[in-house]
């Protein structure tokens, strides 16, 4: 069952949430943007050594602790490796005191109703068992929003809590993320769509299923206040979705109760060609602006 100690640093810890979860599709373009192009390595076996150098430079810089930082969302792949000779999500809690997540999903199936919902997971309680046995305190997954389609996010959001009570029966505590992509027109119908679905799935849940949310910032501020104060409801972050860090940020500090769990936004700026120093005073710096803007509602 899930840490009470973890469980009081989620609802009540000052900072926000890191996204260290790039999966295979996502991999070569983090890299990228951290300055390391796909000639630098020969297949998915050294792409994900690079990634997980990475990911371990982030998770070992001074700048990244649970000071600022409550919990992290790890890849598969990272909770499957050590950092210094230590499981991952394991030297996150014990060393750092930052709460270890896993990305559950398997990826997007294709678009119906304006909407992406979960590939299927077949080997899900498998790879829960292995979760709780390395330590971990809760997942994430992913689904898509493209319109403000009734009857595709309502499937979007009944598949999320289908998946979400399958977590809780391991004791792990699910992020439920269903993204509104910010470039589309309709994005206030679909919020508000949204909301009231995920509101109609909370109130159904038992008093000892609790749950986390993720969700695109909202075009108006505090939109998802009533989830934030849900009784089922852990805690609200948000995702970045494409918005620069400067944006989400300015976005963020404008919902009471939200923070952060911010993946490219965080990494800004960084890149393998930095030295040590340039490295973590950049994200630093980083950390900085996202838990202020965390700790502003």
């Amino acid at each position: 069952m899930a840490n009470q100690q973890q469980v009081e640093k989620i609802t009540s810890g000052n900072g926000f949430i890191a996204a260290l979860d790039q999966s295979g599709g996502s991999t070569p373009k983090a890299l990228r943007l951290y300055g390391v192009e796909e000639d630098a390595y020969g297949n998915d076996a050294e792409m994900y050594d690079l990634i997980h150098q990475m990911r371990s430079r982030i998770i070992k810089s001074p700048a990244f602790n649970g000071d600022r930082i409550v919990g992290a969302i790890l890849f598969e792949m990272t909770m499957d490796r050590d950092i210094d000779g230590t499981p991952t999500g394991q030297y996150l809690w014990e060393e750092l005191g930052v709460v270890p997540f896993l990305k559950v999903d398997k990826g997007l199936a294709d678009e119906v109703n304006g909407t992406q919902v979960m590939k299927p997971m077949p080997d899900l309680d498998a790879l829960l068992e292995r979760g709780v046995a390395k330590g971990i305190f809760g997942t994430k997954m992913r689904s898509v929003i493209n319109a403000a389609n009734p009857e595709g996010i309502a499937a979007v959001v009944k598949q999320q809590f289908e998946v979400g009570r399958q977590i809780l029966s391991h004791g792990l505590v699910p992020i439920i993320e269903p993204e509104v992509t910010i470039s589309i027109a309709d994005k206030s119908e679909a919020e508000a769509l949204l909301l009231a679905e995920i509101t109609k799935e909370l109130d159904a849940l038992a008093e000892d299923q609790n749950v986390m949310l993720k969700l695109t910032l909202p075009e108006a501020a505090n939109t998802y206040k009533p989830l934030i104060d849900h009784p089922r409801v852990l805690r609200v972050v948000a995702l970045s979705g494409g918005y620069s860090r400067e944006e989400a940020n300015n976005r963020l500090s404008q919902n009471t109760g939200m923070i952060a769990s911010f993946s490219r936004a965080l990494t800004e700026g960084l890149s393998a060609g930095q030295t040590d120093e340039e490295f973590n005073s950049t994200l630093d710096a980083s950390i900085q602006t996202i838990f202020d803007a965390s700790v502003a509602g």
